[in-house]
């Protein structure tokens, strides 16, 4: 497991606030983040809960009651994103505000990269 620099992925405080909410209601739980091929992009963003046991190669980012677990491969494709979470009218979810993506499909899961 691998401390990561706040600069290579970051999560909102937001984004903490609701994990910690989420993690508090299912303890032993990290919320993982993950970069898959796929998608009607390219890639395509991947969140889900799993014990909070980060493998060798994953990065571990603890903030504000949050577990985020990030796998090194999908690392480098957040290098300089956000976690971020959105709660509106039209509903309420995570989201990865990434300076990598060139273009994204209207879901906001999808992204490519040049």
């Amino acid at each position: 497991m691998n401390a990561i620099s706040p600069a290579r992925f970051t999560v909102s405080d937001r984004a903490a606030r609701r994990v910690a909410d989420i993690l508090a209601a299912n303890p032993g739980q990290a919320l993982r983040v993950a970069v898959l091929a796929g998608g009607c992009s390219g890639f395509q963003y991947k969140f889900e809960l799993e014990p909070a046991n980060p493998a060798e190669d994953d990065c571990l980012i603890e903030t504000a009651g949050a577990m985020v677990l990030v796998d090194t491969t999908s690392l480098e494709l957040l290098a300089g994103a956000e976690l971020d979470f959105t709660d509106t009218l039209m509903g309420a979810h995570f989201a990865v505000r990434n300076p990598n993506a060139t273009s994204s499909c209207g879901c906001g899961t999808s992204f490519s990269v040049d």
